[in-house]
């Protein structure tokens, strides 16, 4: 599971002003607990895409700290986060990947939209296109 450590803090109004030490970039506010999973996820996933626009690597979620919550990311999203890493991190554009993967541009592009929808074993068949696998554990 990728959880990521979050700092709760009182914005002094009634709520909580969210962000994450490991993704300084990630802030929220949120008004009460039950948003927060939500609120929170939308504020990293945002993030992401702008970690990548910019090609750069996203960084694994540290172990949380006694006053932290954790706030986990959705399957689906890490999966695609761990693609666009490696993608970044082995300077491999869309393009790259199109042609690796036997597919067209417009593929690639709806796989690494973190917004789309896409099966696990189309990020798998990137990732090893890539010379990776995408694997599953049950802890």
């Amino acid at each position: 599971m990728y959880a990521y450590p979050a700092l709760l803090r009182d914005n002094k109004e009634g709520g909580y002003i969210v962000s994450f030490r490991d993704v300084p970039e990630a802030i929220t506010e949120i008004w009460s607990m039950d948003e927060l999973q939500d609120t929170a996820v939308d504020a990293l996933v945002t993030v992401l895409e702008m970690y990548f626009e910019k090609n750069r690597v996203f960084p694994e979620p540290s172990k949380p700290k006694k006053n932290e919550v954790m706030v986990a990311l959705p399957l689906i999203v890490v999966a695609k986060m761990l693609l666009l890493n490696v993608m970044v991190s082995s300077n491999i554009r869309p393009c790259d990947l199109a042609r690796k993967m036997h597919i067209k541009p417009q593929e690639v592009n709806r796989i690494i939209d973190l917004q789309h929808k896409t099966k696990l074993d189309t990020i798998d068949s990137a990732m090893r296109a890539l010379g990776k696998s995408l694997q599953l554990t049950v802890v």
